[in-house]
């Protein structure tokens, strides 16, 4: 985009971007107060986290319509960060937003971005259900009117359900409203503001019960003051830092995943695919201008992407369009606002989180496998029973070592028989090594550490019958091997040499080569018995088979 304010709008754009700002920022009022809700912080930083964040990441995101808001797996995590343990708790979340951001940037510029690729679907499937049935337990004590207590959400749960007696009737009313209305709506033309249109009703029909019965019905004007103006930046906590680093790097991988989400789904203008770490750098940017003016963590929405592109967005102006909406609405409407009903904010919740629950998803999982299946069961159970911000952590190392166990286990050993015409043909090895013969074995997959036990298992027994045979490994393709896959060749050689048999090797890549050279398997099989390929495929592979043909000859 030039420098020149003439160029930065069209005719044919600005009409359709203000229209889709228009939306996107009537719909994020309510969002944003209940991610406010939902993170168990002051609704309005969840309102400031909508505005500032979006706006903030507006021109730094590769993807055009990524609009950066607070997301539920983010407030959840930051619901479990234990603010309000800290000296200044508002402080504490805007230090862990503007951290947030920090750790996003840094993570951006070093191209983080390629490690999504790394997060397993049974980890992601897991964890996103886990949330969405977060976001409905953690939302019922508001939903009833009834401050449950517990450890965690489902101790508070079932202690919600033991006192049924004492919930609220007016407060639940208001709830059923809020989720009726959204779920007859959505389907409708009105689509996403069915929202707006579900808290209204619900907050109108709070207000009229608050007369009818004196007041039953929570309204955000009773947890907070309201303020009338746009709020004034902040400096961070200095105190608070090393105690938020754990939910900061949380936050960040959170919003590295969704927002690589958002970055694959929502297409943008040109068509070329949008750059991951470039998106993680614009949420960073989102988050420190979040934090700096009293706003919750944020990171890329799949949902509010979605519809501003619905809505007929063209640039990337729509998305400062709805900030500029929603402080319109800040600065104008703050009265109305107040009367917003904790009850309808919570209904809007559970709606979110019933929605976040896929079962077609949950079921892919469950068919792909049983170490899939019990990584996604781990997962789900973890984010449900302790703080998200380890949940998250952990989740990172189950996906860690579930691609180590696929990897390691997809190793596999081939024969290749060299006919007399030069063709090469492949089968399973035989159970052992047959005597007096050449046995040529192509492995096939990962040869790091993990994986030399499968490869060892796969080799022919080497026994008191495979006398004065020569075994050939082929190392074409490979461009690494561990010290636990050169240890494997050893014993094997040493296994061989004790048949008056000999371990040949043939490895076309220099770095294996001054692998197996540094391991000590040169000096256990000798330097003539290790081959170096060339360019030309299999040649050196006839070289050592007529070599070793030879030996056995000569007897």
């Amino acid at each position: 985009m030039g420098l020149n304010p003439k160029t930065w709008f069209s005719r044919e754009t600005l009409g359709k971007d203000v229209k889709a700002g228009i939306a996107l920022g009537v719909e994020s009022v309510p969002d944003g107060l209940a991610s406010g809700l939902l993170a168990g912080v002051n609704p309005l930083a969840g309102l400031y986290g909508y505005l500032f964040g979006m706006v903030g990441a507006a021109f730094f995101t590769s993807s055009t319509f990524m609009a950066v808001q607070a997301t539920g797996a983010m407030a959840l995590v930051v619901a479990d960060a234990d603010l309000q343990s800290r000296p200044d708790p508002d402080r504490a979340l805007y230090t862990l937003a503007m951290m947030t951001g920090v750790v996003m940037i840094v993570a951006g510029f070093a191209r983080a971005g390629r490690l999504v690729r790394f997060v397993p679907t049974a980890v992601m499937t897991g964890f996103i259900t886990a949330v969405g049935v977060n976001i409905v337990l953690g939302q019922l004590s508001n939903f009833a009117g009834y401050e449950s207590q517990g450890a965690n959400r489902i101790v508070k749960t079932i202690d919600l359900l033991l006192h049924i007696a004492q919930w609220s009737i007016p407060a639940v009313i208001v709830g059923v409203i809020t989720v009726l209305t959204i779920v007859v709506l959505q389907p409708t033309r009105v689509g996403s503001l069915s929202l707006v249109v579900a808290v209204v009703l619900g907050s109108v029909a709070a207000w009229l019960l608050n007369v009818w019965v004196a007041g039953p019905v929570v309204v955000l004007d009773d947890m907070v003051d309201v303020p009338r103006g746009l709020p004034a930046p902040v400096l961070p906590s200095v105190d608070d830092i090393v105690y938020l680093a754990i939910p900061a790097i949380s936050l960040a991988f959170v919003g590295l995943v969704q927002g690589a989400g958002v970055s694959a789904g929502i297409p943008t203008p040109d068509g070329r695919p949008a750059d991951a770490s470039r998106d993680f750098i614009g949420q960073g940017v989102g988050n420190v201008v979040a934090g700096v003016f009293r706003g919750m963590p944020v990171g890329g929405s799949m949902s509010a992407s979605a519809l501003v592109v619905a809505a007929g967005a063209r640039t990337r102006w729509s998305l400062v369009f709805a900030s500029g909406v929603m402080a319109l609405v800040i600065l104008l409407a703050s009265g109305l606002v107040a009367f917003v009903a904790m009850p309808a904010l919570a209904g809007l919740l559970i709606v979110v989180g019933i929605s976040a629950i896929k079962p077609s998803r949950v079921y892919s999982v469950i068919r792909s496998g049983a170490l899939q299946t019990a990584i996604m069961a781990v997962t789900f159970v973890l984010t449900l029973i302790i703080p998200l911000q380890f949940a998250v952590l952990v989740g990172v190392g189950l996906g860690i070592v579930m691609f180590v166990a696929q990897q390691s286990n997809r190793v596999r050993v081939r024969q290749v028989h060299i006919t007399d015409d030069g063709r090469l043909r492949e089968s399973d090895p035989p159970a052992s090594v047959p005597p007096g013969q050449v046995l040529v074995l192509q492995p096939y997959g990962s040869l790091f550490f993990a994986s030399a036990p499968t490869f060892e298992r796969q080799l022919p027994r080497v026994g008191a019958d495979s006398r004065n045979a020569v075994v050939i490994v082929r190392l074409r393709g490979t461009d690494q091997v561990g010290l636990a896959f050169i240890d494997v060749l050893r014993r094997y050689a040493h296994e061989l040499a004790s048949a008056q048999g000999s371990l040949r090797i043939v490895a076309s890549e220099e770095r294996v080569i001054d692998q197996l050279i540094a391991g000590g398997v040169v000096d256990d099989i000798g330097e003539a018995n290790l081959y170096h390929g060339g360019e030309w495929v299999s040649e050196t592979l006839r070289r050592a088979y007529a070599d070793a043909r030879e030996a056995i000859a000569r007897g």
